[in-house]
Parts: C-alpha cells; sequence; structure tokens
C-alpha cells in the first residue's frame, strides 16, 4: 500500500470531508471544523497540516507547528490521527516521518509531542521514530 503525505494547502470538499471523518476519531469533545476553520488552520503561519493519503483518500492528518522563543526555534507534533480503517498501515509513521523531516530542515533541534498511555501502538511507534519519554509535567489551564 502507499502512502503519499503532502501539505495541506488548499480547503477542497475532500478535505472538509476527511477532517470531519477524523477529528471525532482523536477528540469526542473537538468541535467540528467548518470551511473556515479549516482555512485559519491550513494559512497559520506557525502551523503545517499535513496530509496522508493512502489508494487516493486521505487516511490521517498531523499538524507540526513551530515557533520561535529566545532559546531556539521550537518544534510540537500535535493532533495525530490516522483514519480507524487504515491504522497499522505505516500512515502515522509516514505522517511523523515528514514532520520531523520539516522540522529538521526549518532548524528545529528537538520536536516535543505528547500522547496518552492508552495509545500504545502510537506511543510504540513514536520509541521507534526515537522519540524518548521526558520527565515533565505538563500543566493545562482551562480557558473557558
Amino acid at each position: 500500500m502507499s502512502i503519499r503525505v503532502e501539505v495541506l494547502d488548499e480547503i477542497t470538499d475532500e478535505v472538509e470531508t476527511a477532517f470531519a471523518r477524523l477529528l471525532p476519531q482523536l477528540s469526542r469533545s473537538a468541535e467540528p471544523l467548518d470551511r473556515a476553520a479549516l482555512v485559519r488552520l491550513a494559512s497559520c503561519e506557525t502551523t503545517t497540516v499535513l496530509l496522508a493519503r493512502s489508494g487516493g483518500t486521505i487516511a490521517g492528518t498531523l499538524t507540526l507547528v513551530m515557533f520561535p522563543i529566545p532559546s531556539g526555534l521550537r518544534a510540537r507534533i500535535e493532533d495525530v490521527v490516522v483514519d480507524e480503517a487504515a491504522r497499522g498501515r505505516g500512515v502515522g509513521a509516514a505522517l511523523s516521518e515528514e514532520a520531523l523531516r520539516l522540522a529538521r530542515q526549518a532548524g528545529a533541534r528537538t520536536v516535543d509531542l505528547t500522547s496518552r498511555p492508552s495509545r500504545a501502538a502510537a506511543n510504540r511507534l513514536y520509541v521507534r521514530l526515537g522519540f524518548q519519554l521526558r520527565e515533565s509535567q505538563v500543566y493545562r489551564c482551562l480557558l473557558r
């Protein structure tokens, strides 16, 4: 099965439909994205949205966020989701490898990500790709 990864640069009906299908597989609490939200996401200077196609169909997505801070260029992988029907076929690996390549090319020294412990397959993938578990505390403040 061939997997092609591309940067999201145009919002089409196909992209809108894919996000409507994929986002609920990532988070039950995420609000659906309308076309305007997808346009904002795709046009954001610090965000690169990657799409993975398998058999011509969008099978997964990953968001790479890069931003400069005084200690250097930071890179984070966020919102990785592979369609349930395509899991275990290399889609997540292809997306992650392309994100790492883009971050390296941009000059980032490290790439961070978080993943729930329950996502065993994803966590094995991240270790296989060279990610190391860090001793840190992650804090979140809800702003609603």
